[in-house]
């Protein structure tokens, strides 16, 4: 483990987040790391190596990292639903499955309309147990992160899977490249990135529904990817690096990652109060005195 001294960039006087003046570098030696998820139960963060298809942990007693699974379809963003089981999109299979805590795969969604889904991105579990999922195509453009395929769907688009029928439903057909996701404290706004686009849009969210759609907040620096809030409503983004807006779409403060690009983040830690951040080929984490708003 390594520390790098960072602080953040303040760009308006309502950010009062502080906590660590470094960052600790977990893990290096990927290709292109994504898709942290915490596991309070264990005492781990997995994340994924897509290109090395792979699922990596890292063990916050001790900060071994071994290999969770080999191969895993090259696997690209995890959640946790609320019974502490493992959601996961993989871009080989182009599908979204769950990890059953006896270890068994439950396959929740690989078509619809019949159709395969190009490569399913990002993943967020809201508290009815409801599956929403981002769908662009950088599993099937070429071999790298997936297996190079033709597209069947007519576009990249939002998905939700319900919680009780299992059905599948586009929520969203109107973006250039849907990427990471994440809901508001109430969960009654969700926040897409569309990495094509360049910007972060916000929805309303009811009755399984999504309304709206305008823009929230443009890239400050870099392509948008993962998303997550803090118990004050405050998004987190990875692009540059990580950036911080207020709920009205404000840009409060960017930390500076020491790589070229940051694909993803996660609030972690037994108060949720670590960021966990992927970039490039690397893990870094920081204790601030803020929380994740997400717990089980």
């Amino acid at each position: 483990m390594s520390k790098t001294p960072v602080s953040f960039e303040v760009h308006d006087a309502r950010f009062d987040v502080g906590g660590d003046d470094h960052l600790e570098r977990l893990f290096s030696g990927g290709r292109w790391t994504e898709g942290p998820v915490y596991v309070p139960h264990g005492k781990y963060l997995l994340f994924s190596d897509i290109p090395n298809d792979r699922i990596l942990r890292w063990d916050e007693t001790d900060g071994s990292v071994s290999v969770f699974r080999s191969p895993a379809g090259y696997t690209n963003g995890h959640t946790l639903d609320r019974q502490g089981r493992l959601v996961s999109c993989e871009h080989g299979a182009r599908r979204v499955t769950r990890t059953e805590l006896d270890g068994s795969v439950t396959v929740l969604a690989d078509r619809w309309e019949g159709k395969r889904f190009n490569s399913p991105n990002d993943v967020v579990v809201d508290s009815t147990g409801a599956v929403w999922f981002t769908d662009p195509p950088y599993g099937i453009t070429s071999d790298y992160e997936g297996h190079r395929a033709e597209p069947e769907i007519d576009g990249c688009h939002v998905y939700r899977i319900d919680p009780s029928s299992g059905e599948v439903a586009r929520v969203a057909d109107d973006f250039q490249r849907p990427n990471g996701l994440a809901f508001s404290p109430d969960e009654r706004t969700l926040y897409i990135a569309d990495t094509a686009g360049g910007h972060l849009r916000s929805f309303a969210v009811e009755d399984g529904r999504l309304s709206g759609g305008g823009v929230f907040a443009e890239s400050p620096g870099g392509n948008f990817d993962g998303l997550r809030v803090d118990i004050e409503g405050r998004v987190w983004a990875a692009a540059a690096d990580v950036y911080c807006f207020d709920p009205d779409g404000t840009h409060l403060a960017t930390l500076p990652i020491p790589q070229p690009a940051v694909s993803n983040l996660v609030f972690g830690g037994p108060k949720r109060n670590r960021l966990f951040v992927t970039a490039t080929d690397s893990v870094y984490s920081i204790l601030l005195n803020t929380n994740g708003v997400w717990k089980l």
